[in-house]
């Protein structure tokens, strides 16, 4: 690394938002089941095997206000198609609780199969990382003091602008994390709805906002391909340009790009929904 500070506090910025798509990356592949060690995840099912009594007792009264609701008479439940109906919706959302945990780890493999393929369709391993061009780092050096003093105010403002960009950015990934630990922890309430007719929107809904928050995943990964290539190809620096031009226009180009993909991070959850009709 270069001697000199403005050098040296860009690129270590530029260090800093590396290691957070770094991190993207692997988060993207990581199950809920192995981050941080699995501890969080014994927490999730522990709280889940609790709610599933809940589940249960809301699972009766479900059912018996949906035969109430959509029974005109008593005399239609004595019929025998009526009585097997109600007795595979009621079988149906039970093993929908009991194996609710089951069923969301299915639609998360699912959506981590798109996931995998996309990476490999697309070449990327790894986020291709950014480094300050030859060029701007020898204009930079080659100034004195009192020259390089307006780099400084650049450098800081641009330094500060990619440091805030790279949190938001890998912060709105942990939160997919924390919302699928918070949908498989809640899971049996809802689900629970399945046993009554009129109330079975509800488990619906359930269903594509979990499947959604999954998907966010593979837009976020779609974002980050994009921008890798993108960042493959740095901004044109004009190398006869004054340093101070060189810096605002190369970090001004850069930092685009970033909001751009911060930007698309951060609507992912609108993307999805409005997919799923949600």
């Amino acid at each position: 690394m270069s001697d000199n500070w403005v050098v040296e506090n860009l690129q270590r910025s530029l260090n800093i938002w590396n290691d957070k798509l770094t991190e993207i990356w692997t988060l993207l592949t990581q199950s809920p089941t192995e981050f941080k060690g699995g501890r969080i995840w014994s927490l999730i099912c522990n709280i889940h095997g609790a709610l599933q009594a809940i589940g249960f007792a809301l699972l009766v009264l479900f059912f018996v206000s949906g035969v109430i609701k959509t029974c005109g008479s008593f005399s239609e439940v004595k019929r025998p198609e009526q009585v097997i109906k109600l007795f595979v919706r009621f079988a149906i959302a039970k093993g929908v609780i009991t194996y609710g945990m089951d069923l969301l780890m299915a639609i998360f493999t699912i959506v981590q199969g798109v996931i995998n393929t996309t990476m490999s369709i697309s070449g990327f391993s790894a986020s291709s990382s950014i480094t300050l061009p030859n060029s701007i780092i020898k204009a930079v050096e080659s100034l004195g003091f009192l020259e390089s003093i307006p780099l400084w105010a650049v450098s800081l403002i641009g330094s500060l602008v990619i440091l805030v960009l790279s949190f938001i950015m890998i912060l709105s990934v942990y939160g997919r994390f924390f919302k699928i630990y918070m949908y498989t922890a809640i899971a049996p309430i809802p689900l629970s709805t399945f046993a009554g007719e009129p109330t079975q929107n509800i488990g619906k809904s359930f269903i594509k906002s979990f499947s959604a928050v999954c998907l966010e995943g593979a837009i976020i990964l779609l974002a980050c391909i994009i921008y890798s290539s993108f960042a493959v190809s740095p901004p044109v620096v004009d190398a006869s340009s004054g340093a101070v031009t060189q810096v605002w226009t190369y970090l001004g180009e850069l930092i685009f790009n970033m909001l751009v993909l911060v930007g698309t991070i951060r609507m992912s959850d609108s993307v999805v929904k409005d997919m799923f009709g949600v």
